[in-house]
C-alpha cells in the first residue's frame, strides 16, 4: 500500500472498513505527520493525540465486535480535525482570540457532532483568524498559518488551518466554515477544492453571532470525490434531496434515490450554459485590478470547461453599490456582541477592536436596515444568476499573499507579539476584499459555490502557486458542481 497520507479519503476509508487498515494505524501515521511537520507549517493549534488514539481504539473494537448485518458508521476510523472556531467536547476552543478565557468546551457543536456521529476522529485543532473574521489565519495565540506550497505565504482564511493541513498531507480531508469566502479562500491559496454548500443543507457552521445567516460548513479537499464523500456524511441519510430548495434542473433532487453525492460525483453532468464574469459587489468601493495569474487560471477554466462540451459565455451582473456596508454590518455584527471581559478587550488584534467598537455603537435599527438590503440584494442576484446553469469567477484576484501582508507586519516568524501587528484595520480590510472580492456575494444568496485548483503560476501541477475559479450553482446544485469539477479533473 503507497503511504496512508498519500491515499484519498475515499481510498482511506475503503481500506479501514475492509480492515486493510485499523483506525489505530490510520490515526497514529497521520499524529505522526502533524508532529513532523506542523512547527514549520502552523496549521494546528491544539493536537488531541490522546483523545484521538482512545477514540481510535474504540473504532477497532467496534470493527471487531459488530454483527455481520450491523453497517459502519459512513466515516468510520477516518481522521480529520476542526477549525478552532468549532466546539469539540472537551477541548479548548480558542476562536483564534487571546482576549478570551481557555475552558474546554462543555459538548460538541453541531459540525463535530455529525461528523464525530458518523465514525470521525477527530485529531485536533487548526489555526484560525481572530473569531473567523479574516481571509488570512493569523492571530496572537500561536504561530501563523503557513502555505505548504511556500512557507513564506498565507494558507489563507478562516479555515487556513485546515486547508494546509490537507494540502500537507497532514489530514485526508477537512471541513471547513464558510461566512464570507473561508472554505474557498484556503481552498484555492492552497491548491485544493473547497466547497461551500447552500444555506441549510448541512449543520451551521458556529460563529459569534451570525444575523444574516452567511456561515455554512463545507469540505476541504484533494478530489470531488472526497468532498462528495465528506457532504454525504454532513447531510446524513434521507436528505439527499438537494440543498432543502429548489431543483437545479441537473437531477440533484433525485440523489436521495441514487445514492448520494459520492455515488453522483462520477456521473457526467449535462450540457451547462456558463457566465463568465468579473464584476463584483466591492468594485465600487475597493477598484482593483485581477493579478495576471488570477485570470491566467480564469481562462484555463474556461478553456477546460468548453473542452468538456459546455457554452462558456461572458455576462455582466449589475451589483447594488449599497453591498459593502451592508456586508460589514452584517459580517461584525457578532464580533459587536461577543462576551469579552473589558480589561482584555486590549488583547484583540486591532481589526477586531475597531470592527468590534463600530458594531457595538450601530444602532438596532441600522442593522436591521442592512439585514432587510441583503435579503433583497440576494432577490436582485439570484434572479440575475439564473440566467445561467452556472457562473464562472477566478476564486481570487491575487496570488497567496506574503504572511504579514494583510497586517502590515513587520515580519511573520513565529509567534505575533502585540507590538507587532499594524493598526490600520480598514487597510487590512481593503486588501482582503482585494484579494477576494467574489466571494462573499455567495454566502448572502445562500448559493452553492466550489472553489476549483486549476492552475499553477510554476506551469505544472505542484509547481509555484495554486490559483483557482470559482463556480456558483443554482439552489440545490451541489452535486452539479462536484460534478463538474470531477469532469474538469478534480
Amino acid at each position: 500500500m503507497a503511504d496512508i497520507h498519500h491515499l484519498s479519503a475515499v481510498r482511506l476509508r475503503d481500506a479501514i472498513r475492509s480492515g486493510e487498515l485499523s483506525a489505530r494505524e490510520a490515526v497514529t501515521h497521520f499524529l505522526g505527520r502533524i508532529d513532523e511537520s506542523n512547527p514549520r507549517l502552523g496549521a494546528f493549534v491544539t493536537v488531541t493525540a490522546d483523545m484521538a488514539m482512545a477514540d481510535a481504539a474504540a473504532a477497532d473494537r467496534l470493527y471487531a465486535r459488530r454483527p455481520p448485518d450491523q453497517e459502519l458508521p459512513p466515516l468510520h476510523g477516518v481522521p480529520l480535525a476542526f477549525k478552532d472556531l468549532t466546539d469539540v467536547a472537551g477541548v479548548v476552543t480558542t476562536h483564534g482570540s487571546a482576549a478570551l478565557e481557555r475552558r474546554p468546551a462543555p459538548m460538541d457543536g453541531a459540525l463535530a457532532a455529525a461528523l464525530k456521529g458518523a465514525g470521525a476522529i477527530s485529531l485536533g485543532k487548526t489555526q484560525v483568524p481572530e473569531f473567523g473574521l479574516t481571509a488570512y489565519s493569523e492571530n496572537r495565540i500561536a504561530p501563523p498559518s503557513r502555505n505548504p506550497y511556500a512557507l513564506s505565504r498565507s494558507s489563507g482564511g478562516s479555515s487556513g488551518g485546515s486547508a494546509a493541513a490537507v494540502a500537507a498531507g497532514l489530514l485526508p480531508f477537512a471541513p471547513g466554515t464558510d461566512g464570507g469566502g473561508s472554505v474557498r479562500i484556503p481552498a484555492a491559496a492552497c491548491g485544493l477544492l473547497g466547497l461551500k454548500p447552500g444555506r441549510g443543507l448541512v449543520p451551521a457552521g458556529e460563529s459569534g453571532g451570525d444575523p444574516a445567516k452567511l456561515v455554512v460548513a463545507g469540505p476541504l479537499a484533494r478530489s470531488a470525490a472526497d468532498a462528495a464523500l465528506m457532504l454525504d456524511a454532513l447531510v446524513g441519510e434521507g436528505s439527499h434531496s438537494a440543498g432543502h430548495g429548489a431543483d437545479s434542473g441537473h437531477g440533484t433532487a433525485a440523489l436521495e434515490s441514487e445514492g448520494g453525492y459520492l455515488k453522483a460525483v462520477n456521473r457526467e453532468p449535462a450540457k451547462l450554459r456558463i457566465g463568465v464574469t468579473l464584476d463584483s459587489p466591492w468594485s465600487g468601493i475597493f477598484p482593483f485590478t485581477p493579478d495576471e495569474e488570477a485570470l491566467d487560471a480564469l481562462e484555463t477554466g474556461v478553456r477546460l470547461l468548453t473542452e468538456a462540451g459546455h457554452d462558456v459565455v461572458e455576462t455582466a451582473v449589475r451589483y447594488d453599490n449599497r453591498y459593502p456596508d451592508a456586508f460589514t454590518s452584517a459580517w461584525t455584527a457578532g464580533v459587536g456582541a461577543a462576551r469579552i471581559a473589558p480589561q482584555r478587550e486590549a488583547l484583540l488584534t486591532p481589526l477586531t477592536r475597531t470592527f468590534r467598537r463600530r458594531a457595538q455603537q450601530r444602532s438596532a435599527s441600522k442593522l436591521s436596515e442592512s439585514l432587510a438590503f441583503l435579503r433583497q440584494f440576494q432577490r436582485d442576484t439570484v434572479a440575475q444568476y439564473a440566467e445561467w446553469d452556472l457562473i464562472l469567477t477566478p476564486s481570487l484576484a491575487q496570488t497567496p499573499r506574503p504572511v504579514g501582508w494583510f497586517t502590515g507586519s513587520a515580519h511573520g516568524d513565529g509567534h505575533w507579539p502585540v507590538s507587532e501587528w499594524a493598526g490600520d484595520a480598514d487597510g487590512d480590510y481593503r486588501r482582503q476584499c482585494e484579494f477576494a472580492p467574489w466571494s462573499s456575494m455567495v454566502n448572502v444568496c445562500g448559493l452553492p459555490a466550489v472553489s476549483v485548483p486549476v492552475h499553477w503560476t510554476g506551469g505544472a501541477a505542484g509547481e509555484g502557486l495554486p490559483m483557482g475559479i470559482q463556480l456558483i450553482g443554482r439552489p440545490g446544485s451541489e452535486a452539479l458542481l462536484l460534478q463538474t469539477a470531477a469532469q474538469l479533473g478534480f
